[in-house]
């Protein structure tokens, strides 16, 4: 199989990057690389950033999977909802890092990240599932919800508004904005501030505060299988 995740660990740090040499889709055999540089990321007890290559993070699912059939769709789409809540479960923080693009599920997945990050420049963020004729997931509403601000939640979810990123980050998408030649800087400051916390009570914390959350997701991915529109 091609590597079109990979990993490098340093320093307890290990960053994971997407690049298929396309839009980054999120694929069957993109979910599979995924999870096992996360399950050595685990293993290591690294602090994960996740990153897509210069001027994209992800373009959202593979459309071409989806189209397969509904049972192919659901099945893709699980595998996203369930990647998503592993992020927001996961035992040490994991930092979203947007060099560019970052649409659809590629968004949600920046959704689920402990602190996320753009950067500078003619990007587009955001959710364009009713755009492009897909009903929005239970899964994808509700985390939504919980990391989008009201005044927001409508425009983003129901009519499929994209952002630059200075708004992506109002919108609450992002927690920073950077410029791209401050970034190394920049995300070894955010790292170092996250080894600085005491892993176990970050964890214990983390997983406390999305308790419920975390019960209405799993509910969400049951009820998202049954999906017929």
């Amino acid at each position: 199989m091609t590597d079109i995740v990979t990993l490098n660990i340093n320093e307890k740090v290990a960053e994971i990057t997407m690049d298929d040499g396309k839009a980054n889709v999120l694929s069957h055999s993109m979910f599979d690389q995924l999870n096992e540089t996360f399950d050595i990321a685990e293993k290591e007890k690294a602090i994960i950033i996740l990153k897509g290559r210069d001027g994209l993070f992800s373009g959202g699912f593979d459309l071409k999977e989806l189209s397969k059939g509904p049972k192919e769709a659901l099945e893709l789409t699980s595998r996203g909802s369930k990647f998503a809540r592993r992020i927001l479960s996961f035992p040490t923080p994991v930092i979203g890092l947007s060099t560019g693009h970052c649409i659809a599920m590629g968004a949600f997945l920046m959704l689920a990240c402990d602190y996320r990050v753009g950067v500078q420049g003619q990007f587009k963020i955001g959710l364009n599932e009713t755009l492009i004729g897909m009903t929005m997931h239970d899964f994808g509403i509700e985390l939504a919800r919980y990391r989008i601000p009201l005044n927001y939640f409508n425009r983003s979810v129901i009519n499929a508004e994209l952002y630059a990123p200075s708004d992506a980050m109002e919108a609450g998408f992002y927690d920073t904005v950077i410029k791209i030649e401050s970034m190394e800087s920049n995300i070894s400051e955010i790292t170092q501030n996250f080894k600085n916390l005491n892993m176990s009570a970050f964890v214990g914390t983390k997983i406390k505060s999305r308790r419920a959350l975390l019960e209405l997701l799993d509910e969400c991915i049951k009820n998202d299988m049954r999906m017929t529109v």
